[in-house]
């Protein structure tokens, strides 16, 4: 039994929906079916999700819902014609956006997340009406129904333990079931979205939940590559990885699958296949608990940008008690995280994403970092880029990260920070913005060409 996920792109028209219609039909094993909101149809469209954010705007401005209602329904119409549905999916789709308009804004802190979640939960519909056009058994399947329950923290909830024993109720469906993606319900009933690619997250609850042999990720490219195909030309597509290695590719810029979604996969011990919905032959990229480590030591190259850095420096640091501690309540007062602390003896270099800074705070911040802690360098770097060597192969190979530091030194390419932590799975380098293409290329072709 195999549950399929859709993301935006695989759905965002009558020609891509009719991709997804053969792909379920492929196979009988599909029997639940996750979709994401109607994505772009080309570099100029807006996300269907886009325009319910539009939406959401309108109506705390009071303005009329009309036109976006129109337009957001024009997304549901065009598809849905093309297979000629009944009637009633395409009337229950434009009941419920119209029904938005009588939504309470006041004291209502799920109001954001209902209006974003129409965009999932309407597509989910209007799939299964197709798919019942097409002559397939299938039915759509509210979340609530599911038994999806979440916490209540709207635009972050967490699926509910409990959620995975109500699903599991579910795990021998007659037909095809369509289920929405990105939300859940609380205990209460109210809906919350999970955070970003949150349609990922759901399929991978539901495949928990039903105990599924597979989680088949449908997306628009034919796997994992090993670096950004915008950085390097043509790099190779992993066949298999680790959960872990995913988890690292992910966290490091890798977009093509959320990080947070491998946990319930994990967990339950089901495969991942991420494929493409334009190239469904293609074996695509598996993700497993555990693979041959000698085949590939390293899997991928990752980046990531937008980051700064506050290095400390204090003779004797190591001799004063409590000194980490007391670094990390002055970023706590300013509502600052941090992404990683790599330390030496007398230094201390804390990374964080430098959206969470502007001049007035940055100022304050080090102001009070110099007076409460003393010492007797402080400085802060902005614009750097997180470039992650990642594969659990780097454990049983010597000399990776010399490797890595003498490839890039060969490029004049200057380190402001290298992490490896204890589990071996990945090397980190800090280097400037500008230079992250050049490190990519440079890494990448040290352990691939």
């Amino acid at each position: 039994m195999k549950v399929i996920k859709f993301g935006g792109s695989s759905l965002a028209s009558s020609e891509q929906v009719a991709k997804v219609v053969a792909i379920v039909k492929d196979d009988p094993q599909r029997r639940f079916v996750v979709v994401s909101a109607p994505g772009k149809r080309s570099t100029e469209d807006i996300k269907v999700t886009d325009l319910l954010i539009q939406l959401y705007e309108a109506k705390l401005a009071h303005r009329s819902l009309t036109p976006l209602v129109e337009e957001i329904f024009a997304r549901y119409l065009e598809i849905g014609e093309a297979f000629e549905i009944g009637e009633e999916h395409l009337a229950a789709i434009r009941i419920d956006l119209e029904s938005i308009a009588a939504l309470p804004i006041e004291n209502n802190p799920h109001l954001y997340d209902h209006i974003l979640s129409r965009g999932e939960d309407n597509n989910a519909k209007l799939i299964a009406g197709i798919l019942q056009a097409q002559g397939i058994t299938a039915r759509y399947v509210n979340p609530r129904d599911l038994g999806l329950l979440v916490s209540d923290e709207p635009g972050n909830a967490r699926v509910l333990y409990k959620a995975y024993n109500q699903i599991k109720k579910w795990a021998q469906p007659d037909g095809v079931l369509v289920i929405p993606g990105f939300f859940g319900y609380t205990e209460e009933g109210n809906i919350c979205t999970f955070s970003r690619g949150g349609s990922d997250i759901s399929g991978s609850i539901v495949a928990a939940g039903v105990k599924a042999d597979l989680y088949e990720n449908f997306t628009d490219v034919d796997g994992i590559f090993a670096a950004h195909p915008g950085y390097v030309h043509k790099p190779e597509i992993m066949k298999e990885l680790t959960y872990r290695e995913m988890r690292e590719l992910a966290y490091a810029g890798f977009t093509v699958f959320h990080d947070e979604a491998l946990m319930p996969s994990f967990r339950a011990k089901i495969p991942v296949v991420i494929k493409n919905t334009n190239n469904p032959n293609c074996r695509g990229t598996k993700i497993i608990p555990e693979r041959d480590l000698t085949e590939k030591p390293v899997v991928g190259i990752a980046s990531d940008e937008g980051f700064s850095m506050i290095y400390i420096s204090k003779y004797l640091m190591n001799r004063e008690i409590g000194f980490t501690r007391r670094v990390l309540t002055i970023l706590e007062e300013f509502g600052i995280g941090y992404e990683h602390m790599p330390s030496g003896i007398d230094d201390i270099s804390i990374v964080i994403r430098s959206n969470q800074l502007d001049d007035d705070l940055q100022e304050q911040l080090m102001r009070k970092i110099a007076y409460e802690i003393d010492p007797d360098e402080l400085r802060i770097t902005h614009d750097l880029s997180m470039i992650m060597v990642v594969g659990e192969g780097m454990r049983q190979r010597v000399g990776i990260t010399a490797e890595s530091t003498a490839a890039l030194a060969r490029k004049r390419i200057n380190l402001e920070m290298i992490n490896q932590g204890s589990s071996e799975v990945s090397i980190m380098f800090g280097i400037h913005k500008e230079q992250e293409k050049l490190a990519i290329r440079t890494l990448y072709y040290t352990f691939f060409d």
